[in-house]
């Protein structure tokens, strides 16, 4: 059983203030291509199809096209997807009884009712069935009522009790699809700046690992970089377009999944995907990243750093005579280190109060109610009592 590993399209994404639509057509044209020249069995998509909730009319044309793309592929080649936090369940799920007419199956939501299953799909190859479990990103309130109370408490637990009363048959070789901020121990994935704000702040949604680990292959969506979670067979593919400049030297692939026998540990192979901009970073004088600049860079989403000690006449519009695409402009001199350096120093100073009103801002957008005070300040006064 061979199948592409795919999550975290997010159509309609923009970088900065660009338009990535032209960047993710082609990146989708690549894999239809690739899908067709290695055959795989099915597609796996888990979750972040689109990146928001509310799609463009432009984004679901850009995945219509791509589905209509695969659709067209020989043998029939079955499409298998999940909602991610960022798609939304009504919308993702519209025409899905169609859809399955035509092998594009899809899961959007947990569970809702009682007695009610994940989606599983069942796929057939030369060692026999493979079966694939549906499990779209969920949150403990989705599903905390068909438990009895206090047996789901927090988002693994969740996970744990949803896969639980699904009985899974360990004999036979089980694939999960899955959406969620999975971990080792409290060892976390390695984090992009793209992601990070939608990680709930203290670790609250992470889910070990061991939750997990009974699949014969895990394929996971929700972090941006490749990577497996303790096994091999746990792995996040990672995004196929480059979310943002943190992503600068990932090596954004397909994985290309082949099961064998029961038992057997499966072969990962890694397809690479070639963008028509890179994203990266330009660090110097004004002067040494003018001359780098080639008509094979010049295009390329940059974030720009300046060394220059001494303020250059009007950098940004000498930038933007050679680069087009440029997201950000920073200083990094002297001068700004001093200013970082007293703004640090300054941090430092303040009370604990005013530091947790400031996060409060920062995370919540929003400045701390009466409530969230008093429950700060008691938190600080047994604090000072027992220092």
């Amino acid at each position: 059983m061979r199948f592409f590993h795919l999550s975290d399209l997010h159509i309609g994404k923009q970088l900065h203030q660009y338009s990535l639509k032209e960047n993710q057509q082609a990146v989708l044209s690549q894999i239809v291509q690739r899908a067709a020249d290695y055959k795989p069995d099915a597609v796996l998509i888990c979750g972040d199809i689109f990146d928001r909730s509310v799609p463009s009319g432009d984004s679901y044309t850009i995945f219509d096209g791509f589905l209509q793309e695969l659709s067209k592929i020989t043998p029939k080649l079955p499409v298998l997807m999940i909602a991610g936090n960022h798609d939304n369940p009504q919308r993702l799920n519209y025409a899905s009884s169609f859809l399955e007419k035509h092998l594009i199956y899809v899961s959007a939501s947990a569970p809702k009712q009682p007695g009610e299953r994940l989606k599983k799909v069942t796929l057939l190859d030369e060692y026999g069935e493979v079966d694939f479990y549906l499990l779209p990103f969920l949150k403990p309130g989705y599903v905390r009522h068909l438990f009895e109370e206090g047996v789901v408490t927090d988002y693994d637990s969740a996970i744990r009790e949803v896969l639980r009363q699904e009985e899974i048959d360990d004999s036979r070789r089980n694939v999960l699809l899955s959406h969620q901020f999975y971990t080792n121990k409290g060892q976390s994935p390695q984090l992009c700046d793209s992601e990070q704000s939608v990680l709930t702040v203290g670790g609250l949604d992470n889910v070990d690992v061991s939750a997990i680990e009974k699949f014969d292959y895990a394929a996971l969506g929700h972090i941006h970089g490749p990577q497996m979670i303790k096994f091999p067979y746990i792995r996040y593919c990672g995004t196929p377009l480059k979310y943002s400049v943190s992503e600068e030297h990932h090596n954004k692939c397909i994985h290309m999944v082949t099961l064998g026998e029961k038992g057997e540990e499966p072969v990962i192979d890694k397809i690479p995907l070639t963008p028509m901009q890179q994203v990266r970073r330009e660090r110097g004088t004004l002067k040494e990243i003018l001359e780098r600049a080639v008509p094979e860079n010049c295009h390329d989403f940059i974030s720009v750093t300046l060394t220059d000690e001494k303020e250059p006449y009007r950098p940004k519009e000498q930038l933007e005579e050679v680069y087009d695409h440029i997201l950000e402009i920073r200083i990094d001199n002297t001068r700004t280190r001093n200013i970082m350096k007293d703004q640090a120093e300054e941090e430092l100073s303040m009370h604990p109060m005013e530091v947790f009103r400031a996060f409060y801002q920062e995370v919540q957008g929003q400045p701390m109610g009466e409530e969230e005070e008093e429950l700060i300040q008691r938190a600080l006064d047994e604090w000072e009592e027992e220092r």
